[in-house]
């Protein structure tokens, strides 16, 4: 029997792995002391043109219908909701919860991020890995929105999954610095997504919900502490579970010089629980989506933190899916670096 590995590798079409962008990601005119910041999706993908981890003409562009119609999204959500957040009927009280002021873009950049991770889902399970360029909107909760995020896109695309018989089981893996409360309520009677939560537990939000699994870590934990956490957890998770498709939340806010967050990884850090998530999933060829979750910190700097998790997948593509296919002719690339 071939290894999974190369089981895997067949599916590799291309030097780079699948990623997901729509230039509606981020709203025009945005507050710009708004701790959200809404132009790391446009920043992201000009580090990643630049530094040649992603090219133009390969990137994929979600469309609404696919993945975010009002149908769609009330498989997950309650459908009261959703109609009150497209037509603006949310309360002021209800949107002080989520932290943005309505607008048609917010709705149109909403709608587009969740069908961005639903197609990125669909690109991994023909591919093997896929990379979304937004993502991670894990507060939200069936009938409400909190924390910057209104949609959960990851229980949407989880349940179309499901729903469209792709897959049979999968695993949210929540690594940002913040529980993936809205996830675990969502997802709680369905016993075919196993939600697991690594977070810190001295931080938002302050009531969590239960994922099926959760890890709360205490403020200040480092790097070694962090890896020696993963690496005890994930192989035997994704031996038990047997997941068909992980979604991979690769929150930067878990950074020491991040805003918001409370623990200390630094960015190699981060590098190497990236690296680490997506080689135990290729290496057991099972496909990954990675999202790349919060992040609070001047807009260059974030967004060259959340090309880490892009650097990380690029590397893991070479090394298990276009190496095998291509062997001694895969053009080499280049590879993440701190930054100075």
């Amino acid at each position: 029997m071939a290894p999974q590995s190369a089981r895997l590798s067949t599916r590799a079409r291309s030097e780079l792995p699948p990623c997901v962008y729509h230039r509606d990601y981020s709203v025009p005119d945005w507050p710009p002391n708004h701790r959200f910041v809404m132009s790391k999706f446009r920043d992201l993908r000009h580090v990643l043109q630049e530094q040649h981890v992603l090219e133009a003409d390969e990137e994929h562009v979600p469309e609404m219908d696919r993945g975010a119609s009002e149908f769609e999204l009330c498989l997950a959500h309650d459908q009261e909701y959703v109609r009150r957040f497209l037509q603006n009927e949310l309360t002021a009280e209800e949107m002080r919860a989520i932290g943005f002021t309505w607008s048609e873009a917010l709705v149109r950049r909403t709608r587009l991020e969740v069908a961005g991770t639903v197609l990125a889902s669909r690109l991994a399970l023909h591919h093997g890995m896929a990379c979304h360029l937004a993502g991670g909107t894990h507060h939200a909760s069936a009938g409400a929105g909190a924390g910057f995020t209104i949609l959960n896109d990851m229980a949407v695309a989880a349940i179309l999954m499901l729903e469209e018989l792709l897959v049979s089981r999968m695993l949210i893996l929540d690594l940002d610095v913040h529980q993936g409360d809205g996830s675990a309520r969502m997802l709680k009677d369905n016993p075919r997504v196993f939600t697991c939560s690594v977070h810190c537990a001295d931080n938002y939000p302050l009531r969590k919900a239960t994922s099926d699994l959760d890890i709360p870590l205490p403020a200040g934990t480092r790097d070694a502490e962090y890896m020696d956490c993963i690496q005890r957890y994930l192989p035997d998770l994704l031996g038990s579970i047997k997941p068909d498709l992980v979604l991979y939340d690769a929150g930067v806010d878990v950074c020491e010089h991040d805003r918001l967050g409370k623990l200390k990884l630094t960015e190699q850090g981060i590098y190497e629980r990236d690296a680490f998530v997506l080689s135990a999933c290729a290496q057991r060829g099972i496909p990954v989506v990675t999202v790349i979750g919060g992040g609070y910190d001047e807009r260059w700097a974030l967004a060259r933190r959340h090309a880490i998790v892009h650097y990380a997948a690029l590397d893991m593509w070479q090394k298990y899916i276009h190496k095998e296919r291509n062997g001694a002719h895969a053009k080499p690339r280049l590879t993440w670096k701190p930054m100075s």
